[in-house]
């Protein structure tokens, strides 16, 4: 974004300067799996976090802020569902798990804050991982991915969706990621 755009009055809730606000076309994605997100607290008011844009789609979905000084994590307890961990770690899979998690949590944040809040979080130790498998990217981007297959949270999200739950869960937030991706260059 330009320094002119950074100054602009930005939509409360999607974070977007006002002019490009993306709210009126977020879907409501019903889903059957609930989708823990777990954000480090640097991403909270970056209006490129993704996170965000999916949890405003999910109504089957809470944020948890990770790393707030002098504030302990509000976790769930894990232990209480069929949970799995989106994360690139073990063989990538082509189908969904059996039986299907109900629970998916993702980490969100740049990849190095991802890593470092898989190392620090206890209550991720132990949980199976979900990896994707690598697909296409587009190349439009609301920030530069560090590599090959790495991709924002949404599309994350949208990717685990399509293998758990079909194209209905996945379809919107690809949709919504593209907007997000285009009204950004917008406001650029």
């Amino acid at each position: 974004m330009s320094a002119a755009s950074a100054a602009a009055p930005r939509c409360p809730r999607c974070l977007f300067p006002a002019r490009t606000c993306v709210c009126a076309a977020i879907p409501s994605v019903p889903t059957r799996t609930r989708i823990l997100i777990l954000r480090h607290y640097t991403e909270a008011t970056r209006a490129s976090n993704t996170g965000r844009l999916a949890h405003l789609a999910l109504p089957n979905s809470i944020i948890v802020e990770h790393g707030v000084r002098d504030t302990p994590d509000a976790i769930p307890d894990l232990t209480t569902s069929t949970a799995y961990l989106l994360f690139p770690g073990g063989p990538p899979r082509t189908a969904a798990p059996a039986p299907p998690p109900d629970q998916l949590v993702v980490l969100d944040g740049t990849w190095a804050q991802a890593r470092r809040m898989y190392q620090k979080i206890d209550a991720l130790r132990g949980l199976p991982m979900l990896r994707l498998p690598n697909a296409p990217m587009p190349t439009a981007r609301l920030r530069a991915s560090p590599g090959p297959g790495q991709v924002s949270t949404i599309e994350a999200i949208a990717r685990a969706l399509r293998l758990l739950e079909g194209e209905a869960a996945a379809e919107p937030l690809e949709r919504l990621f593209d907007l997000a991706v285009r009204q950004a260059r917008a406001s650029g």
